[in-house]
């Protein structure tokens, strides 16, 4: 909870200047790349959150590291920042905090669908019709698939979930069954 409220004052931060020179796809993904980075290397993660590594050494670890990403001055500054802060570690969450504010600014949401096998491209956009006339919000669907729900399909938008599984519905039925009994 704490790393959020945190990654969410940095989100904040980065996001108002983005706001006054309209950087946001810049800035977003110059922090979804690091935190992919971040997330996959845990020689990145040791190198710029251990304390047993001086800050200069981190420093210069982030140093590389956004040399090596090719990002602006205001992004690397910002990284910098967190890493003298020793924030490091929250640097995902701040990632996914920033691309929330951006989301949010252009009244898009992020969702996702779970069904039992590959959705067609057909019945995806349908889905997605749906999901946008539910929450007045243009979504960014992605798909996966999951065979242990059996059928149909659970869809997921911020805290909006429907779930239209078999399982789910078989479990509901086990329940009832269950309750008769008793």
């Amino acid at each position: 909870m704490k790393n959020t409220i945190l990654a969410k004052r940095y989100a904040k931060a980065l996001f108002s200047v983005a706001d006054e020179v309209d950087a946001f796809d810049e800035y977003s993904k110059a922090l979804k790349d690091f935190a992919e980075t971040f997330k996959a290397s845990a020689e990145v993660r040791d190198g710029l959150t251990n304390p047993v590594y001086p800050l200069d050494v981190r420093e210069k670890v982030m140093d590389y590291l956004v040399e090596k990403m090719g990002v602006s001055g205001v992004i690397k500054n910002f990284l910098n920042l967190v890493v003298q802060k020793k924030r490091a570690a929250v640097l995902p969450d701040i990632a996914e905090a920033f691309q929330g504010l951006v989301d949010e600014r252009r009244n898009v949401c992020q969702g996702t669908v779970v069904s039992a096998m590959a959705l067609s491209a057909d019945l995806k956009d349908k889905v997605q019709a749906t999901l946008e006339k539910i929450t007045d919000k243009k979504v960014i669907l992605s798909t996966a698939v999951d065979p242990a729900i059996i059928g149909g399909i659970i869809a997921k938008v911020g805290d909006l979930v429907l779930d239209g599984s078999l399982k789910s519905q078989l479990l509901g039925l086990k329940e009832s069954i269950k309750g008769v009994n008793n």
